[in-house]
């Protein structure tokens, strides 16, 4: 079976060490390197434990035929822009249960009329996940507040605001946050 492990995890942005880490029961990262190498076996276990870690469907972890995804043309770096040494392709987004969506209608801080923000929910014991992360916190009667999440006390969170000279926002009793994870912006 031609597993994509390495190429997800490095577009996530993690590391072995974050993935070993990450899986439930926590592993090595010399693990999951043989995994991603192909010098140990993947089984379907392997693939649920290493896709719930980086928290994408299990379906993303292995090439399927039917399935498009996108080739890396370039590696931006310290040194610009150049080609990769070997093929490498991204695995396009695919819409998950847990995820919800929102829609800037005016610019706020980074962010431009007209993006889409996918953001992953959390819930109250995983809060501590998404300090410096962008969130949305629901409030009462139908509202939310939207922000940098900059702390987490007990039941208690503090939100930055994205807009400038907006005061930082304290709620209590967050059942979920909405964690900001991707940026969609059209040209």
């Amino acid at each position: 079976m031609l597993t994509r492990i390495r190429d997800v995890r490095k577009a996530r942005g993690m590391t072995l060490a974050d993935v070993a880490a990450a899986c439930d029961p926590p592993t090595t990262p010399q693990t999951i390197g043989r995994l991603e190498t192909g010098m140990r076996t993947v089984s379907i276990d392997w693939l649920d434990r290493i896709a719930a870690a980086m928290g994408v469907p299990a379906s993303s972890l292995v090439t399927m035929p039917g399935r498009t995804d996108v080739p890396v043309a370039a590696l931006i770096g310290a040194s610009g822009a150049d080609a990769p040494e070997r093929t490498r392709t991204l695995v396009p987004p695919q819409p998950q249960g847990d995820l919800i969506g929102m829609v800037v209608e005016t610019a706020q801080g980074d962010y431009r009329a007209g993006d889409e923000l996918w953001a992953q929910r959390l819930l109250p014991e995983h809060f501590a996940r998404a300090i410096n992360r962008d969130v949305l916190a629901p409030r009462p009667a139908g509202r939310f507040a939207f922000g940098r999440l900059i702390a987490v006390e007990g039941s208690r969170i503090q939100l930055l605001p994205t807009t400038p000279g907006a005061r930082q926002q304290v709620l209590a009793d967050v059942p979920w946050l909405g964690v900001v994870t991707m940026l969609v912006r059209r040209p």
